[in-house]
Parts: structure tokens; C-alpha cells; sequence
């Protein structure tokens, strides 16, 4: 399926020339030449990609043309971006605002020995894409238009789930199977759910496990998702964090053992174990055996769902339970709730005809039916029903454990900058939760994210895209916290492109020439092996630590210079979670470097200078680093979009003009002395989201907040000491307009007040105000009733707040109200005898603590 992704690569690659077209005569790199020719014959290839694409599964020679236009468009992306990062070393060089930047950077500029190298490798590429194109003159290719676009499905809810549909008989079968006397062996029953991926496993065992019989069979239930990680150690954390709904962190086996027991109590419970993949039969008797010696299990059951028989066998003697397909009756319900809206079935007898043929295909697998049945919808031209019908990616071969054909048909019918993206999420492993920050700065500095419209931030555009793979269900568990999503990857983003994504593990693996983005699983070494090397053209490093694991994993710098000596095109390297002590100063020859991942790597204590060299980086995460001092040079990286930091100096820098003026998202978390940020804040033009966690002796926030226009969301946690009043003195205070959407403070014995000049200068954009955990918190202030955009109010645990807004009745906008842990308030706003009821009855949802 990569090879879908050139549509949307050669539209990148020839916005970038064209870019490059235009500032050639400001950066006299002398390749304007070369550089339109390799355009003219970009734009007649793309012309006919669509249809290339479209031809290739029944042309071999047609395939094996586009796998070498695919090399090719990537290697001159490479040497146009090799161009871009040499401009911007150039404006560093030459910035007069600041003397930082100079020191770290070489003096002296060389464009004509740069121009020619640069000259020759366009030539060369040249030469490869008009082979290409004479190539494709034999094909007899014509032009096509991309029709596959992002459905906008307005009335669908991210938070609503269907009903099960067609799994009444198996849930009885399976609670049947529950009932059953255990035998005398003294083994703890064993069920397994059998199916292939998409089929409804984890669904029934959801329907099963929350049956109110079940609740009153078994005096515990338990629910762990296994996953790949079959971990003794885990599962036990998992089974009591199930039970007594706390995280325990302690990692020997023998007091996880003796926790669970006594959690367990000799009570029977009945254990759910999600999606097993392991298929090590001594860690599973390994697992059974510590069970076994909690005592008398007998009473007690355990549920597995797995894709593989193999697996079924090794855990359980008994008959395993081989889930079946929906009927075609209930695959029917499934597509016509999923296609139309209620009753719109009937307005299309020829749709309907056309959804039975579709239905039959989809060999009963629910999940197939709903995401084919949501790719339909509000679709009301028979053309695209039956193209979709008679797609020939139906007839695709898979293999045991590969996606349905069918899953692969509406991964097509994405558009081609989504496939692109959903693609990559199969390097981190599944059924943990990641946020949408982490993915879609991924996805920016692997260059996924496109718009036509220039004023679109692309933190935007990626929140854009999230949200069509989650209204297509690609994603799943998704949470809204407000500025950004918690989610898991969908089990089909795992199966998509080995040809560009290869993850490392133990195993022997044949290693794909083409191979661009690399994962290093959490069981694997820490190694370049020679096959990796061979792989010149990578763009991607993720070593994959489990998130927010207590493990950390052991590296050394060894492997960090392995990659930078070999890698030399890499635009992503996440080394997060590790235990690594020292970045080596080669780090700064990474110049296509745009994002750098050291989050949690604890033991170190600084970064190298040469760090300035890198400006194309547009993430810096150095959240947990507990830098004895951010470094000046630093500012150095213009570029630079998301800066997480964590510091042990008492003061930050100033920040200079002209230095990370395109920054948008700054965390400062757990910077322990920090008493005042950054000086120079009226600098950071850009920034949009100002996140402060634990720096628990800053005093206060600095005025010159109030001339970020583009501040939309201030969130301050654990910084007991903070003292947030900032009134209106000065003229220009009086008339501010800023951007602020939501604020929220939290954990803050210090505060006695808000930000006034902060908050009443958003007040037309002010949406959302939290505050929480703040003991000396007392009176809400008197201007607060000015803001009149203001939808929802949250204050919980400020047990001295007495005095309710006397205002409230003008906050017309108000539409969610939360009090909890305010005596005072509580009992003034209460429903029913609250004396300051009224004030707030207009409000549609009020939360108080009776």
C-alpha cells in the first residue's frame, strides 16, 4: 500500500521546489535551472500518478516503476530539504539581534562550493526521473483527479458507541460456559474467544464481563489487556490496579504476589485477559502457577481472547470458543445504522441493494461492516457505492494474521495524506495511551502535514487529521482533555506498510532495502546490526520505552552515534525513556534533525552546544532533564515550535528578538528552583499553549504575557509558592485583546487571586476557567461577571472560597457549572434551598457537592 503515498509526496516535493523557486535570487544558491526542470517533469509524472497507482496490481513493470519513483521522490526531498537547512543557517549566520547564534555556528558561508554540490545532485536526479518518465511513456497512463477525500460526518458523536449487535447467543454461550461446575483437577478454568481481528472478541467479553448475572456470580471481576507484552510482573500490577482501582508500582513478584492475595481474599473472581498475543508456553505456566498458589481457585474463571488457536491450546485444555461472523441479517442492521441516518434506508432502495452486495463481502466481520458502512455515509451517488462494490483491492491475498481485505479496501479509499499518517502510528506499540500532542509533532517532522490555507498552524492541521481517523475508527479510547486527546492505535494501523516502517525485535527479520522509519521495540538490544547500516535513507529513530514505565531502558552513547554516523538524513529521534547520560556532540551534523526526544532520560544533566546547529528542529521535548542550565544557544533554534523543559537554575534567560518567534507550545515542568521565567516573553510571538508543572518555588507569571495575542491556553499545576495577581495599571492595559481560551490553575496554596489583565483582556474569547486544590483561595473576584464568553466554571477542593460572584447571573454563556469541595459555595448554590440558586439557575448543567 505504500505506494499510494506518492500522490501526496509529490505534491510536497514539488510545493517545495516551487518555495525554493522563489527565493533563489535572495539565497544566490545558483540552481534555479535545475531546480524548474526538476519541477517540469514532476508535474507531468504526477499528472498520471492517480492512474499509475490504479494500474500497478495487474502490471508488474508499472509497479516496480512507481517503487523507483517512490526512492527517488524521497532522495529529492532530501536534497531540497538539504537546501532549506543551509538557508536557514544562513539567516542564523547573518541575524544581527543576537551574538548567540553566531558563536555556535561557523562564520564563514561557502555558497559556491555548496551551489555546485548542491547543482550536481539535482542533475543526477534529474537524469533518474526523466528515465522514469520515459518509462512511463509505454504504460499508455492517463491523467486522473484524487476524488478520495475526508468525509465530514457533522452529526456523528466522538463519545457515542452502538449497541452490540447479533453476540445475544454467544454471550449466553460463553456465561453458559461460566456456570459450569470446575472439575476436580484444581485447575483454574480457561476460556478462550477465538477470531480473527475485527470479529467482536473483545466486545463479547466486554458483553459478557458487564452481564448482571456474571456481577452476581463472581464476587471479583478483573480485566487486564495483555497486548504483546506478556510481563509476569505487569500482569500482576494490572490485576491489582483492576481490583483496587490504585497503581502499584512495587516491582518484585513476591509482594505483587502477596498483594493480589490478600486483594483477592479467597473470594472467586472471574479474570478477563484482552488480546493475548504471547505464545511462550513456560510464561504462560509461569502465570498459571502463581495463580494456583494463591489457593483454591476452583470457583474462580478466566476469559482470554486471542486471534490465534495456537495461543487457545497453550493456555486452556478445554474446547477453545471459536467466535463465529455476524449474520448476514445483523451485518445488515450493523451497515444500515452505520451508512445512514435513522429511517434513510428506505428514501434508497438502490443503495440498499447495492450495501447487500457490499455486506456479503465483509464475510460477517462487524468491524469491517462499521467502517464501511461510516466510509458511506451521507453518500447518495450509486457511482461511488458500486466503485466501492467492485473495488479489486477486495480480491488482495493476506496472510494468517493480516487485515481483511475489506479493512484494506477502506484504508484505501483514505485520502492519501491520512494512509500516510495512520501509517506511521504502527512504530509504537499498541494498547498504550498516547496523546495527540506526541503524535502530531511526529507527524509534523516526518513532513505529513499539508494545507492549502497558509494562516493554518499545523498543530491544527493535525488535530485535523486525528479527528478523521478517529470518525473512521482507526483510533480508539479516545479521551478529550480539553487542548489535546489521550488514545490507543487501532490494531489495523499495525498491519499497513512493512515496506517503510520496520520495527527491531529479537527475532531474525529480513530487512527491506526501502526500509525509512525504524522501532526499537522494548524487548530488542540497543544496536545498529550491519543489516541497519546498509539502510542509508532512514528518517526515523523511535526507541520504544514503554510510556510512563517505571523501568527505564539502558542505553549508551555507543548506539546514539551509531545512528548519527549512519543516518545521516534523520528527521525524528525519540530516545525517551532512557537511561541515557550524555548526547553526543555529533548530534549537531543531524541538520535535517526536527524533532529530538529526551524525555525522562533522567541521568542527564546537560545538552551539547552543537545543539545550535540544528535549525530545522521544530520539537525540543527535554521534559524530566533536570538541566543544570538551559543554554543560551538554545535561541539559536528559530525553527523551534514545542519546547518542553525541566531545569534546576533559578532563573531563565531573556529571551532575544527574532529567537523562537515560531514557537507555539512551551511546558516548564519540575524546575525545582525556578523562581521567575523568561524575561523577553512579549518575544514569543507564536505561542499559543504556556503549560507550568511543579516549580514549586516560582512566584509569579511576567506582564509581558499580556502582549501574546496568540495565547489561548494558560495551565499552572503544582506550583505552591505562585501568587497569579495581575491588575490593570497602565492605559495600554485597559484595551487588550488577547486570545486566551482556557485557564487553569491547580495545587496552589499561594493563590488568593487571578490574573485579572490575563483573563478580562480574553474576555470575548474566554471559554473555560479551572481551579482546584488552592486552601487559601477565598473570594471569587468581582470582575469575573465580565467574562462574557465564559462556558464553563470549575472549582473543586478550595475549602476556604465563601463568597460566591454576585454577578453570576450575567454570565449568559455559562453553560457547565462544577462546585465540589467548597463547603461554603456548595451549600449557596445548591438546587434546592440554595440561597444563591437563582443566580445561577440559567446555567444547563450544574454540578454541586450536596
Amino acid at each position: 500500500m505504500a505506494e499510494s503515498f506518492l500522490f501526496n509526496i509529490a505534491e510536497r516535493v514539488l510545493e517545495k521546489i516551487a518555495l525554493l523557486a522563489v527565493e533563489e535570487v535572495r539565497l544566490a544558491f545558483n540552481v534555479k535551472n535545475d531546480l524548474e526542470e526538476l519541477q517540469d517533469t514532476m508535474t507531468r509524472i504526477k499528472a498520471f500518478l492517480l492512474d499509475a497507482e490504479r494500474q500497478q496490481h495487474q502490471n508488474e513493470a508499472l509497479r516496480l516503476s512507481i517503487c523507483k519513483l517512490r526512492d527517488l521522490l524521497y532522495d529529492a526531498e532530501d536534497v531540497i530539504d538539504e537546501i532549506e537547512c543551509e538557508a536557514l543557517r544562513k539567516d542564523v549566520v547573518n541575524c544581527p539581534s543576537t551574538s548567540i547564534k553566531v558563536r555556535c555556528l561557523p562564520s564563514c558561508f561557502v555558497p559556491l562550493a555548496f551551489s555546485s554540490k548542491m547543482g550536481h545532485k539535482i542533475k543526477e536526479i534529474n537524469k533518474r526521473i526523466d528515465k522514469i518518465a520515459t518509462e512511463w511513456d509505454r504504460f499508455n497512463l492517463g491523467q486522473q483527479v484524487d476524488n478520495r477525500r475526508v468525509i465530514h460526518r457533522e452529526t456523528h458523536s466522538f463519545v457515542n458507541s452502538l449497541d452490540v449487535i447479533g453476540r445475544d447467543e454467544d454471550r449466553e454461550n460463553i456465561i453458559n460456559l461460566l456456570k459450569e461446575p470446575s472439575d476436580e483437577s484444581g485447575n483454574i478454568p480457561v476460556i478462550p474467544i477465538v477470531g480473527i481481528g475485527g470479529l467482536g472478541k473483545t466486545t463479547l467479553a466486554q458483553f459478557v464481563y458487564n452481564d448482571e448475572r456474571i456481577i452476581k456470580l463472581f464476587s471479583l471481576r478483573i480485566w487486564v489487556c495483555v497486548s504483546e507484552e506478556f510481563d509476569l510482573r505487569r500482569l500482576l500490577q494490572e490485576m491489582i490496579y483492576s481490583i483496587s482501582k490504585k497503581k502499584c508500582d512495587d516491582s518484585k513478584i513476591d509482594i505483587l504476589q502477596t498483594q493480589l492475595r490478600s486483594l483477592v481474599n479467597d473470594e472467586n473472581f472471574l479474570l478477563v485477559l484482552d488480546d493475548v498475543w504471547n505464545d511462550d508456553r513456560v510464561k504462560w505456566i509461569e502465570f498459571k502457577n502463581l495463580l494456583m498458589s494463591m489457593g483454591n481457585l476452583s470457583q474462580s474463571k478466566i476469559i482470554v481472547t486471542t486471534r490465534s488457536l495456537k495461543i487457545a491450546l497453550i493456555m486452556s485444555s478445554c474446547e477453545p470458543y471459536v467466535l463465529k461472523g455476524l449474520s448476514y441479517k445483523d451485518c445488515l442492521t450493523l451497515f444500515t445504522t452505520w451508512a445512514f441516518n435513522d429511517g434513510d434506508e428506505r428514501r434508497y432502495p438502490n443503495l440498499m441493494r447495492i450495501g447487500e452486495k457490499i455486506v456479503e463481502k465483509c464475510k460477517g466481520v462487524p468491524l469491517a461492516v462499521r467502517t464501511l458502512g461510516s466510509l458511506l455515509f451521507s453518500k447518495t451517488d450509486e457511482c461511488e457505492w458500486i466503485l466501492l462494490r467492485d473495488n479489486e483491492i477486495w480480491r488482495l491475498e493476506q496472510s494468517e494474521n493480516d487485515i481483511l481485505p475489506v479493512l484494506k479496501l477502506s484504508y484505501h479509499y483514505l485520502p492519501s495524506h491520512l494512509q500516510q499518517c495512520l501509517t506511521y502510528l504502527s512504530l509504537f506499540p499498541k494498547d498504550y495511551l498516547y496523546d495527540t500532542d506526541y503524535i502530531i509533532q511526529f507527524w509534523m517532522a516526518t513532513g505529513l502535514l499539508a494545507s492549502s490555507n497558509q494562516n493554518e498552524e499545523w498543530e491544527d492541521i493535525g488535530i485535523t487529521y486525528f479527528k478523521e481517523l478517529w470518525l473512521r475508527g482507526f483510533v480508539q479510547n479516545v479521551i478529550d482533555r480539553g487542548s489535546f486527546y489521550w488514545f490507543k492505535m487501532h490494531d489495523l494501523a499495525l498491519n499497513l506498510s512493512q515496506r517503510e516502517c520496520l520495527t527491531v525485535n529479537r527475532q531474525p527479520m529480513k530487512v527491506v532495502q526501502k526500509v525509512r522509519h525504524l522501532s526499537f521495540s522494548p524487548d530488542s538490544p540497543l544496536r545498529v546490526p550491519q543489516s541497519l547500516k546498509k539502510l542509508k535513507r532512514v528518517r526515523t529513530i523511535v526507541v520504544s520505552s514503554l510510556p510512563f514505565s517505571k523501568e527505564k531502558r539502558s542505553i549508551d552513547e555507543s548506539f546514539v552515534n551509531a545512528c548519527i554516523l549512519n543516518f545521516k538524513y534523520l528527521r525524528l529521534l525519540d530516545l525517551s525513556y532512557t537511561l541515557l547520560e550524555e548526547l553526543p556532540e555529533s548530534i549537531g551534523t543531524l541538520k535535517h534533525l526536527r524533532y529530538l526526544n529526551l524525555t525522562i532520560c533522567h541521568r542527564m544533566r546537560k545538552i551539547p552546544s552543537s545543539i545550535c546547529k540544528l535549525q530545522s528542529l521544530l520539537t525540543l521535548r527535554l521534559l524530566g532533564v533536570p538541566l543544570i542550565e538551559v543554554p543560551e544557544s538554545l535561541q539559536s533554534l528559530i525553527s523551534l515550535r514545542f519546547l518542553e523543559i525541566t531545569t534546576r537554575a533559578p532563573r531563565l534567560r531573556d529571551i532575544q528578538p527574532g529567537c523562537w518567534s515560531s514557537l507555539q507550545f512551551l511546558l516548564l515542568y519540575e524546575c525545582d528552583f525556578l523562581v521567575s521565567i523568561f524575561d523577553g516573553m512579549q518575544h514569543l510571538t507564536s505561542l499559543r499553549r504556556l503549560i507550568i508543572r511543579e516549580c514549586v518555588r516560582l512566584i509569579s507569571l511576567p506582564r509581558s504575557l499580556k502582549f501574546l495575542t496568540k495565547l489561548e491556553e494558560i495551565k499552572i499545576v503544582g506550583c505552591q509558592k505562585i501568587n497569579l495577581c495581575m491588575e490593570v495599571e497602565e492605559a495600554e492595559d485597559q484595551d487588550l485583546h488577547l486570545s486566551l481560551k482556557t485557564f487553569s490553575v491547580s495545587w496552589s496554596d499561594a493563590l488568593t487571586d487571578l490574573p485579572r489583565l490575563l483573563l478580562e483582556g480574553s474576555a470575548s474569547t474566554l471559554q473555560s476557567i479551572k481551579i482546584g486544590e488552592c486552601e487559601n483561595f477565598e473570594v471569587l473576584p468581582e470582575w469575573l461577571q465580565n467574562l462574557t464568553s465564559l462556558q464553563k466554571l470549575e472549582i473543586s477542593y478550595c475549602p476556604n472560597l465563601s463568597s460566591p460572584l454576585e454577578g453570576m447571573d450575567r454570565l449568559t454563556a455559562l453553560t457547565q457549572l462544577k462546585i465540589k469541595g467548597c463547603p461554603t459555595l456548595n451549600r449557596r448554590w445548591r438546587p434546592v434551598g440554595g440561597a444563591d440558586w437563582p443566580n445561577i439557575s440559567h446555567v444547563q448543567e450544574v454540578e454541586v457537592d450536596l
